[in-house]
């Protein structure tokens, strides 16, 4: 456990460090080759003032969290020894994953850069893909030895079969997506990644995930040296890049712990962003355009409703590590 603390706190610096002062770098870059932000036109119009904000900031910390990862697993399972392959590859597979999810995420950034307008890849196309990443995911552990188990509140470990691994694969595309809906304003998606990583972090060394505690950690950190360029007012967005990767993140994590249901809690945020977005576009078509919210996603309902962008951030962000604990004192007394 002495060397897990260690190699968890290493995994943080290493990735703060790497992404802070990546932004040195690469936002000065950025803004050379012009890689700037298109702003929706719908959208708040005082958000109209960020056009041209570099974007795809997200490679900042990709390049952190992976650093991280790569040196601090190796040696703790050099050290340590006693990893075993399914663990090896849920940790190594969960990092191709966030990846993959993110190479996404860059095409989509890329072609809307190119062609000046808030529109990359179409949803079907971004929808194959995730599906395709997602499936390679789950059959590298499935190879590995992984199982069809997975750990329910209040009725313990339920084998699903067959059915686990559809419901898998609509689960990661739909999170992935959902975390991508929690960015639109300055450091919300970093800081309620960030929280949820934390979160993520103890559920781990609870339930002996040593190497998904390194993996949570370094994410983490990555998100907090991201916020040094992000945090309001941003110098730098992630894009889809970035959003894309973090979902792939979280969804590495809980299913490389086999609570995937638990990020029904821990990713309460994700989930009321994307629900949102659906219940507005839903309800406009049936009333013919009537809105539940100001503006979707629903963050922006906030911020239309007066809310500064650090107080939506603070808010969301505290909404995370409240249902975040709920879901540690579940894992901690085996609910």
């Amino acid at each position: 456990m002495t060397n897990l603390s260690l190699f968890s706190t290493l995994a943080v610096i290493i990735a703060f460090g790497v992404t802070a002062l990546l932004g040195i770098v690469m936002i000065p870059w950025l803004r050379k080759i012009k890689f700037g932000q298109t702003i929706r036109e719908d959208g708040p119009t005082w958000h109209l003032s960020k056009q041209g904000t570099p974007t795809m900031g997200g490679m900042m910390f990709i390049i952190g969290t992976v650093s991280a990862v790569s040196i601090c697993f190796s040696l703790f399972a050099a050290i340590e020894g006693g990893e075993t392959m399914l663990s090896i590859v849920k940790v190594v597979a969960g990092i191709g994953m966030a990846l993959c999810m993110g190479i996404v995420g860059f095409m989509d950034d890329f072609i809307s850069i190119k062609k000046k307008r808030n529109l990359g890849l179409t949803e079907k196309q971004k929808l194959i893909l995730q599906f395709l990443i997602a499936g390679a995911y789950l059959l590298s552990v499935y190879l590995a030895g992984g199982t069809s188990k997975t750990l329910i509140p209040f009725v313990g470990e339920v084998d699903l079969g067959i059915f686990y691994y559809i419901l898998a694969l609509l689960f990661i595309v739909g999170m992935v997506n959902a975390v991508n809906f929690a960015d639109g304003i300055d450091g919300l998606n970093s800081t309620v990644t960030c929280v949820n990583c934390l979160i993520m972090t103890v559920c781990a060394v609870i339930m002996g995930y040593y190497g998904m505690s390194i993996y949570a950690s370094a994410a983490a950190g990555a998100c907090i040296g991201f916020l040094v360029w992000n945090f309001h007012p941003a110098k730098v967005f992630m894009g889809d890049t970035g959003s894309l990767f973090l979902g792939g993140v979280v969804c590495a994590l809980a299913f490389g712990m086999n609570i995937p249901v638990m990020l029904l809690l821990i990713g309460i945020v994700y989930i009321i962003e994307i629900l949102s977005v659906v219940l507005q576009v839903s309800y406009f078509k049936i009333t013919h355009g009537k809105r539940i919210f100001k503006m979707s996603p629903i963050h922006h309902h906030f911020e239309m409703c007066g809310w500064s962008e650090v107080k939506i951030c603070v808010v969301f962000s505290l909404v995370s590590a409240v249902m975040g604990a709920i879901a540690i004192l579940l894992i901690y007394f085996g609910l």
